[in-house]
């Protein structure tokens, strides 16, 4: 599921419009108001099951700053990820009705820029505490990246025979 995720958002950024302009296609303000749509819901969803189904992979002697720090860097990343698309949809809205230029869309589009750039910071912390945690080999790093499995310190004190 995360990885699912980190695909859609690529193509997500991919697709991306370059000027609001592109938003007088009918066909194309229709299509992004729907990929909108879904990845609120896919995101709806994915929340809904990672908050009542999974538990932190943080070893319990984790410090108290970077449980902190992980769940600032998590909740971050679902209102960054929610609020994109969010802002997306009332600058379609705003288009739509005519209000192609102004204060208000200027400030909705504004709103959408800095959450965007918001979530590459909140996306670059994530994989530098990814790392971290790879390189501390605490089980974090298994838990997120289906790749490159770490080998426990419990598994670098055994000895081979």
């Amino acid at each position: 599921m995360h990885w699912g995720f980190v695909l859609l958002f690529i193509y997500g950024l991919l697709k991306q419009i370059d000027e609001l302009n592109q938003l007088k296609d009918e066909a194309l303000l229709k299509f992004e108001v729907i990929f909108a749509v879904i990845f609120i819901l896919l995101l709806l969803i994915r929340f809904v099951y990672m908050r009542t189904t999974q538990k932190t992979s943080l070893p319990q002697s984790t410090p108290r700053s970077q449980v902190i720090a992980a769940k600032v860097v998590h909740s971050g990343m679902y209102i960054c990820l929610a609020l994109i698309p969010l802002t997306g949809l009332l600058i379609g809205l705003l288009f739509w009705l005519g209000l192609e230029d102004g204060f208000l869309i200027n400030l909705v589009v504004g709103s959408h820029e800095l959450v965007v750039s918001l979530i590459y910071w909140l996306i670059g912390l994530h994989i530098l505490a990814a790392s971290y945690h790879r390189l501390k080999k605490d089980g974090v790093w298994s838990s997120m990246v289906p790749f490159f499995k770490e080998v426990s310190n419990e598994d670098d004190k055994k000895i081979n025979i």
